[in-house]
């Protein structure tokens, strides 16, 4: 659903770009995305959102409790680690109030229920399917979580507010 060239810079860098006919959002594209990356043979799929908030460095936080065996699935906090000035305050209790409602409907102990920068086991990502095209993909992601008994953690990352990273910077 990009509107800018990050496709096509994306492929001109090497990448593999995937593409839907029509934009079926962020849910979809996760989708997508993940069983692709199955397809390819891949024992850890990172996803993060598009956006250039989040900090590529993270990755490595995210994929070491999977390679460790400990969990299926870790998930990226915003408030677990230092907080960004930058966040608006809306924001920041619009945030907590949905980790608070997602928690308690979920029954996960969570902290950051809409943060993109999530990784899966190779078996985490063939149990999960994720049927809702939008953004209700971030809560039906945890109640799948949930359901499927799949072991978590969430682990502090970075997101950053105002000006994201460009693709360059990204890459």
């Amino acid at each position: 659903g990009s509107t800018d060239q990050t496709g096509a810079i994306a492929g001109a860098s090497g990448a593999a770009v995937l593409r839907h006919f029509l934009n079926r959002g962020q849910g979809a594209a996760l989708q997508t995305g993940i069983d692709w990356a199955l397809r390819q043979g891949a024992d850890i799929i990172v996803t993060f959102d598009a956006d250039g908030q989040h900090d590529p460095a993270d990755t490595s936080r995210l994929v070491q409790p999977i390679r460790s065996g400990r969990v299926d699935v870790v998930l990226g906090s915003r408030f677990l680690g230092r907080p960004s000035p930058a966040m608006p305050v809306a924001h920041r209790y619009f945030l907590k109030l949905a980790a608070l409602f997602d928690r308690l409907r979920s029954g996960l102990a969570i902290t950051d229920t809409h943060n993109g920068l999530r990784a899966f086991s190779r078996v985490a990502a063939m149990r999960i399917n994720i049927r809702q095209d939008g953004m209700a993909h971030a809560s039906e992601l945890l109640d799948q979580i949930a359901h499927l008994h799949l072991r978590y953690v969430e682990v502090p990352v970075t997101v950053r507010y105002g000006e994201p990273l460009s693709f360059a910077e990204l890459h």
